[in-house]
């Protein structure tokens, strides 16, 4: 299996090198060269196995050339030991045909946990292995960086560098990136929003020299395992109410379009899925997208829902690719016009092979807050703020097909805006008890590119 970028002009890498590697050199974004398709036979094979072992039969075909099964298979056990659910993305059935998977049962509440607790392990073997070391810089909204940093955290081969938007995330995220102490661990509060951040992200990439410097590697979803461990769960709902003999239909809160790119990727494989629908915050770049051809880009706007709030949704790009029909060229031409106008316009064929798949829907602030009170008096379900977008867009795409409707974070990592909908102060885990009690370790930077390259060489000085 070889790894190609989206944008045609990177040399093909296998599994390892891709992981490790992170961005292209062109710029683009890493895919396989052939999608692995799994028959009816095989995925219904998989009905009444554990997690890890669908996450096995889903993803080796992904690393063969670099993992052996049993490598892999001990991998996997080691990366949701940790999760405090035995089916660790269980389904809590919300009304007669409407679903909830509870993404929120790793280490840090959140749907990260998934993919980044195996990247950890990922990493850690591929780098003993090798004996070379890395150092990963990486943008967040909020989730990603806590979960890189509890996955990493203490690894002698690893040094990582976390970017986040000052002041646009919550209490929690923010202690739960300024917490940890391990040396090897840098929480960077950037003067900007999210996008400031991956753009930095991008341009350290993108700067050779600095890159082959300090041996950049990158765990944000532009890292094609990340998005291939999100793939699993579509594969374990699903065959939870009755795939493949029944198709179901997803709603995933879509910020920088990495979870729902891994539900395309399971559809691809073969698993029947009926419509991917896209839900977005008032930042809602990708709604209109699918409504107008325009991929626009405008102020971010923050929200209650601040892993969402987004405008230049990298994993988009892979969509776009497939869009396209698999022509580099037409999308770095679009992906050049965006770095340059902050816009373009999607072909109409494009358009049309988007819509085949994706659909989408918006929910403002006040229609989140209202959905979080609803849910609880209607359901039971206490949702944090980006759920809530979920499950009020996909209520609006109810029909026959079932819809499981993505909870990406725990409510307690967003307890002023859950207690203002609800009175309701949401607690977090027994584990995270103290953690408003721990000293916190950050340093403050410019959104200025070159001062963040500057601090991380500093820092590996």
């Amino acid at each position: 299996m070889k790894y190609i970028s989206t944008r045609g002009a990177a040399p093909a890498l296998n599994f390892e090198d891709t992981m490790l590697t992170g961005l292209a050199r062109d710029g683009g974004l890493y895919l396989p060269e052939t999608i692995p398709s799994l028959s009816v036979d095989d995925i219904r094979a998989m009905r009444g196995l554990s997690y890890e072992e669908i996450a096995h039969r889903v993803m080796y075909p992904f690393v063969a050339e670099n993992f052996s099964e049993a490598e892999f298979a001990d991998l996997i056990a080691k990366a949701y030991a940790g999760f405090g659910h035995v089916a660790r993305a269980p389904l809590v059935q919300l009304g007669a045909n409407h679903f909830l998977l509870e993404l929120f049962h790793g280490p840090t509440l959140a749907f990260k946990d998934f993919a980044m607790q195996l990247i950890g392990q990922l990493f850690e073997h591929a780098l003993k292995r090798s004996g070379k070391s890395v150092t990963i810089v990486g943008a967040t909204s909020g989730d990603t960086g806590s979960a890189a940093m509890e996955a990493f955290q203490g690894l002698d081969a690893v040094n990582l560098f976390i970017l986040y938007p000052h002041g646009r995330v919550s209490e929690v995220q923010r202690r739960q990136m300024t917490t940890p102490d391990a040396s090897n661990v840098h929480a960077l509060a950037v003067d900007g929003d999210f996008d400031t951040c991956q753009g930095a992200l991008k341009d350290m990439f993108n700067d050779f020299t600095f890159r082959d410097e300090v041996r950049l590697a990158g765990v944000n979803s532009i890292n094609f395992a990340r998005v291939l461990a999100q793939v699993v769960y579509y594969f374990s709902s699903a065959l939870s109410l009755g795939a493949p003999d029944r198709s179901v239909s997803f709603t995933v809160p879509t910020g920088n379009f990495g979870d729902i790119f891994a539900g395309y990727l399971a559809k691809r494989m073969g698993l029947p899925i009926d419509d991917l629908i896209i839900a977005t915050n008032q930042n809602d770049i990708l709604h209109r997208t699918m409504e107008t051809r325009a991929y626009a880009t405008d102020t971010v706007i923050p929200s209650i829902s601040p892993s969402m709030d987004i405008q230049v949704s990298s994993n988009f790009e892979r969509a776009l690719y497939y869009a396209y029909g698999e022509d580099g060229d037409a999308v770095a031409a679009e992906m050049s016009a965006l770095k340059e106008t902050g816009k373009f316009e999607v072909s109409q064929g494009a358009y049309e092979a988007l819509r085949e798949t994706f659909k989408s829907g918006r929910v403002s602030e006040d229609e989140t807050s209202a959905e979080i009170t609803r849910a609880l008096k209607e359901t039971g379900e206490l949702l944090c703020p980006h759920s809530a977008v979920g499950v009020r867009v996909g209520e609006q795409h109810l029909g026959a097909t079932p819809m499981i409707t993505l909870a990406t974070a725990h409510p307690a990592k967003f307890p002023d805006a859950v207690k203002a909908a609800t009175g309701h102060h949401p607690d977090l885990p027994p584990r995270m008890a103290d953690l408003f009690e721990r000293d916190e370790r950050l340093t403050r930077v410019s959104g200025d590119v070159e001062d963040m390259k500057a601090l991380v060489r500093e820092r590996l000085a």
